[in-house]
């Protein structure tokens, strides 16, 4: 499953939950049986570190709406059998925790 994926499950569960409002939009997705089902579009979620890069600063005092784990991409240098320097890539899930949209100012 892609981060996306992730989080877009992660942001119905929140909205159905109550947690997390809607943008009013609505977008119809596979009901996995073969038909189509109409849901309402959730509200951003974004990591602290996302929100800052968008221009954003999380409210004093806001604590995660969620915390849930995605897929993080990391690199090192490393040497093999040979002796040559070489880049170790790995993926591995990582606990993020997430803000919605209604949290957050422009900064």
């Amino acid at each position: 499953m892609t981060n996306k994926m992730i989080i877009l499950y992660e942001q119905v569960r929140l909205m159905e939950e109550g947690l997390i409002g809607t943008t009013g939009r609505i977008f119809v997705v596979d009901d996995g049986h073969g038909g189509k089902k109409e849901i309402a579009e959730p509200e951003e979620i974004h990591t602290f570190a996302m929100w800052k890069s968008l221009g954003y600063s999380v409210r004093k005092g806001e604590k995660a709406v969620a915390k849930f784990a995605i897929w993080k991409y990391t690199t090192r240098k490393g040497i093999d059998e040979n002796g040559e320097e070489i880049d170790k890539s790995r993926m591995f899930l990582k606990d993020a925790c997430w803000f919605s949209a209604s949290q957050v100012e422009r900064a």
